[in-house]
């Protein structure tokens, strides 16, 4: 327990540093954009190789794609529900979306990890990176984001604070039930965060980095990609 404990501390804890290096400074857009590109293309790697490829491996298609929707389907509501309030005042425009985009897809991401703690070979070292290279990003444009639109330090922090706490317990409660996890739950659950993120890419993260990194953007997608793609195959 202990172990789970810990090393879903080390996967959340770029959400943080993300954060903090969203708030340190104002960033210029072409930079956000760039990190934002590199984001997408880690976290389409991720949905590729971590969570689809390796859902269908566990429970079979049928299962993937069961997650796929109700992941789909909770991003888009609740990301619609965190939309209403913009008559009254700002929200900060993608930054709370990539944000629940992060809390939704980052549940069942480490509640994974901590499911292969107990069933696998030990850690995952390519899940571990791959999440912790795909939550700086959204944490840095979410955190620049809500920072020009207003928001204040204390409060970006503790969101996200509040997002890395939640995430790690996800590890801890996935090493519980990993003795009773089946195949089938398991690739619900890869489905669940895919259906999440692939939303939240095309809604929010992927519109931002083309506004903010204009024809660059592609290429820091590719680049992220192929990061992340190489980090999943390490053993």
């Amino acid at each position: 327990m202990a172990a789970a404990l810990g090393w879903g501390a080390l996967a959340a804890s770029s959400l943080i540093i993300g954060a903090l290096l969203g708030v340190v400074r104002p960033w210029p857009d072409r930079i956000v954009g760039l990190v934002l590109a590199f984001g997408a293309g880690a976290l389409i790697s991720a949905v590729s190789f971590d969570l689809a490829e390796e859902g269908i491996r566990l429970g079979g298609g049928d299962s993937v794609a069961i997650g796929l929707a109700a992941g789909a389907l909770t991003y888009f509501l609740a990301d619609r529900v965190i939309e209403r309030p913009k008559a009254g005042a700002a929200t900060g425009g993608e930054g709370p979306a990539l944000a629940l985009g992060a809390f939704l897809d980052g549940i069942p991401e480490q509640m994974v990890l901590g499911i292969g703690l107990v069933t696998g070979d030990g850690v995952s070292v390519g899940l571990l990176a791959a999440i912790f290279v795909s939550n700086l990003p959204e944490a840095i444009g979410s955190a620049t984001e809500m920072r020009s639109s207003g928001h204040s330090n204390g409060i970006i922090l503790r969101l996200w604070i509040a997002v890395a706490a939640v995430t790690t317990l996800a590890t801890v409660v996935g090493y519980a039930i990993a003795d009773s996890a089946s195949g089938d739950l398991q690739a619900t659950i890869n489905g669940f965060a895919a259906g999440a993120l692939l939303v939240m890419l095309i809604d929010s993260m992927i519109p931002a980095a083309t506004r903010k990194a204009h024809d660059l953007a592609g290429l820091a997608s590719v680049l992220g990609f192929a990061v992340a793609a190489a980090l999943s195959d390490v053993g």
